[in-house]
């Protein structure tokens, strides 16, 4: 870490960042302490883009001053003229680790002092951050596949070599997709760790290679590739916490269903999202555990959220969500059966023994396009302030939602479900917005 610190410093360039001098990393321990780097400072946007989903609740009365100056017009999603004090994405962050993603794939054949397995676990693990990083930018700031024009549609630009003075403008969605899954599939030659020990599983692994795709395609809409994924997953690692037994929260890095554990979720943001809205509460049934393990009730119209707050609740895969790629991808093909199925495991987990017979008696009958709308219901419950909701959002309906502030009504659109470019991003390089059409 000590030594991506001091050979990496800020410049007024695409990727805000150039080398003072050179990288000088050369044994395996050096380039993995620049890998570790990346993984330390990754982007934790999938959790602050909570603060626009349907999930939380501002209120002046009991939100923080600061939290309102942090997130109160991107939960407002008053994307116009926003507060100067308005927390914003990470642009930087995701392209400092694409760089060096970048720099360790292409000097591979340099290091030393290193097993071949290692070397080649490195460079798996770059493979995997520059797709994931990627992969996160096209889902912020380019319109979602599903309802858009892939291949003629501005996505973001890719950086697919360690040259801090390259402006590359922006591909196509299409082209980054394709990029994404090209990376995931040069990862899955070089990874060979199966699972990290609890500590070092903010890692990716060979496991994680499956459950990346897998989203991918969820996102796509190619529900049977997504669903091979996702059972390749499952077979690999399908253990779930049972939370009629277990104290242990699914999202917690010490979780057995843990499959990377990078990103954090970030403290200061806790508080802002430290109150659960009451339409969000009521998705949970009677006799969902989740309800009481995920949030503690203070009184009638006020819950407080338990699964943050800590550093031990670090997650971008786990198992249950393979398990809902799964069933959902099986419904949307109108296996309904087999959809349920792949539900089972997770909700004999999740409620008490008597809800657990509710549920899936109300499963059964269901046609695919209730079974798919009680999966994605679900989703929403199980990986509730994981950072999910908002691309579930998106890549579905786009939903209108409205909030009310001080008297005043926010209305959230198709349109505002993209982010912008970050206008330092475009004043420094205005090139990063031209896009080409291809």
């Amino acid at each position: 870490m000590a030594l991506a610190a001091f050979t990496l410093t800020a410049c007024d360039n695409f990727l805000d960042i150039t080398p003072t001098g050179k990288v000088i990393a050369k044994t395996g321990e050096e380039y993995r302490a620049l890998l570790t780097y990346e993984y330390k400072y990754f982007a934790k946007d999938r959790y602050t883009t909570t603060v626009r989903t349907d999930e939380i609740l501002m209120d002046k009365n009991k939100s923080s001053s600061s939290d309102l100056e942090a997130y109160l017009d991107l939960w407002r999603w008053k994307d116009d003229n926003p507060s100067p004090t308005t927390t914003y994405f990470y642009w930087r962050n995701y392209y400092h680790a694409i760089y060096i993603s970048n720099y360790i794939i292409e000097h591979q054949d340099e290091i030393t002092e290193s097993t071949t397995a290692q070397i080649h676990q490195l460079v798996g693990e770059s493979y995997m951050m520059r797709a994931y990083a990627h992969f996160l930018l096209v889902n912020l700031y380019a319109e979602d596949y599903s309802h858009c024009t892939p291949a003629t549609t501005r996505g973001i630009p890719m950086l697919l070599q360690a040259d801090v003075n390259a402006i590359p403008a922006s591909s196509s969605v299409e082209a980054v997709y394709q990029q994404v899954l090209a990376d995931i599939a040069e990862a899955e030659k070089y990874l060979n760790v199966e699972k990290w020990e609890a500590g070092e599983n903010y890692r990716f692994n060979k496991i994680s290679a499956q459950a990346l795709r897998a989203r991918v395609f969820l996102y796509i809409g190619d529900w049977q590739k997504s669903l091979i994924s996702a059972k390749a997953v499952i077979a690999a690692h399908g253990e779930l916490e049972d939370l009629n037994t277990s104290a242990t929260l699914p999202n917690s890095f010490k979780s057995v269903e843990s499959i990377v554990a990078l990103e954090k979720f970030s403290s200061d943001l806790y508080t802002a999202i430290d109150f659960p809205s009451l339409d969000f509460i009521a998705l949970y049934r009677t006799g969902d555990l989740r309800r009481t393990k995920f949030y503690k009730r203070v009184n009638s119209s006020t819950f407080n959220l338990l699964k943050g707050a800590s550093d031990e609740f670090t997650c971008s895969f786990r198992s249950a969500e393979a398990y809902l790629t799964a069933a959902e991808c099986a419904a949307r093909l109108g296996n309904t059966s087999e959809a349920i199925d792949y539900l089972a495991p997770l909700l004999e987990k999740r409620l008490n023994a008597t809800a657990y017979t509710t549920e899936m008696a109300l499963l059964a009958p269901m046609t695919s396009e209730e079974l798919t709308q009680e999966i994605l219901d679900e989703r929403a419950r199980e990986l509730a302030f994981e950072g999910h909701r908002w691309y579930d959002l998106r890549r579905t309906t786009q939903p209108l939602l409205t909030r009310t502030y001080d008297g005043e009504t926010f209305t959230l659109t198709p349109e505002k479900y993209t982010m912008r470019f970050p206008t330092e991003a475009v004043e420094s390089n205005p090139e990063i917005e031209r896009f080409n059409g291809q």
